[in-house]
């Protein structure tokens, strides 16, 4: 056994799943389910659909990114004098997270404002009170796809409305503030309670064993495709960027490692492939650049004092320095080091990563190394 394969058995033992689970995991059955924020946007149009119509639906269809749709049951609906709430259960599949079962609930009203719609967080969803998490300060822990999700769904269920009023959402948590305290929001500042999330809008079950054997089997294909260039992203909004960035490599080409950064590199190695790119954000980069090959967030944190000692290489004031050491998370190392305009801090980073990842292939296969900023410009490019 490689250690790569004793990194991935002891992840696999870390997670401790059910009894149930793990003979579902060997039979291949494993259930999709769906993320918070989709759970949200189902409770949003449902009342919304209540508010108009009068009458309560007994399910909803959303729109979730890259032209999908998903199709979820409302727990129950209570329509006053004005305003409209529905709830929907939040449903991980078969691998739930602490959210999972949990009821999330929108109530929505109408404003004078026409056309405007306004989204935010009430009991139970959290408050950004830290920066480097891509939120606004204060503002309800309601990430950006979600929300674009609930705009679209109020758009969808109330568009002929919006040509004379607004609409007010406010997306709830009964239980929420009690499910925080079992996540890492209270470590990154998000106070109060859960965040709405999701990039994709399903929810994928993490398996190490069926991840690495997906990373695998991509490879594969990539080969017998031709492709001599693997581009391994960390996930679908960095894959999309990398897209962009090499237009001319086909779909194939392109490969989501997830945090199996280690692992990956030296499959491909193995599969004798010439060249990997490694394209993400700053968070699993730096833990890349420490040395981390496997990069899930409960298995390793971001070292501050080592983003730190990287800026001081590159000629960072002290002061710039300490405050790096205080961040609250390597998105906001990132924007304390592009505030001051430390020269060549990015690309040192990406250097980083590839000393560590041709070490641990052992100098077999040709790397390049991209770091997106998270509207998807090129913040260093390392070959």
């Amino acid at each position: 056994m490689t250690q790569d394969d004793r990194d991935l058995a002891l992840a696999e033992q870390e997670q401790e799943l059910p009894a149930e689970i793990e003979e579902k995991k060997k039979k291949g059955v494993l259930r999709t389910g769906y993320t918070t924020g989709t759970t949200a946007t189902a409770a949003t149009k449902a009342a919304l659909l209540a508010l108009v119509t009068g009458s309560e639906v007994k399910q909803v269809t959303v729109s979730l990114p890259k032209d999908k749709t998903a199709t979820l049951k409302i727990a129950w609906t209570k329509i006053e004098q004005g305003k409209a709430t529905c709830a929907a259960i939040k449903d991980g599949g078969d691998d739930p997270d602490v959210t999972h079962g949990a009821e999330i609930c929108s109530t929505v009203s109408f404003t004078k404002d026409a056309g405007a719609i306004s989204i935010d967080g009430g009991k139970g969803v959290g408050r950004v009170t830290k920066p480097g998490l891509g939120l606004e300060m204060g503002k309800a822990a309601i990430n950006p796809t979600p929300k674009k999700m609930l705009v679209q769904a109020v758009n969808e269920a109330a568009k002929d409305t919006l040509r004379d009023q607004g609409v007010d959402v406010v997306v709830w948590v009964p239980k929420g503030e009690d499910l925080a305290l079992k996540t890492d929001n209270p470590r990154l500042g998000i106070i109060g309670g859960i965040s709405i999330l999701g990039t994709t809008g399903i929810v994928l079950p993490y398996s190490t064993a069926s991840f690495a054997a997906s990373i695998r089997q991509s490879l594969d294909v990539a080969i017998a495709m031709g492709a001599d260039t693997a581009v391994l992203t960390t996930g679908g909004r960095s894959e999309d960027f990398a897209k962009a960035l090499f237009p001319s490599l086909p779909e194939h080409s392109f490969v989501q490692m997830g945090d199996f950064s280690g692992y990956s590199v030296k499959q491909c190695a193995a599969k004798k492939m010439k060249k990997a790119v490694i394209a993400g954000f700053i968070g699993k980069l730096t833990k890349m650049a420490m040395g981390v090959k496997q990069t899930h967030v409960r298995g390793s944190h971001v070292n501050m004092e080592f983003m730190a000692g990287l800026a001081q290489q590159c000629g960072a004031p002290a002061p710039v320095v300490e405050e790096i050491k205080k961040a609250n998370t390597a998105r906001h190392a990132g924007e304390i080091i592009a505030r001051n305009n430390v020269q060549g801090y990015f690309m040192l980073m990406c250097k980083k990563v590839h000393e560590q990842m041709r070490e641990h292939t052992k100098g077999e296969l040709d790397l390049e190394v991209v770091m997106f900023e998270f509207d998807g410009r090129v913040l260093a490019h390392y070959l």
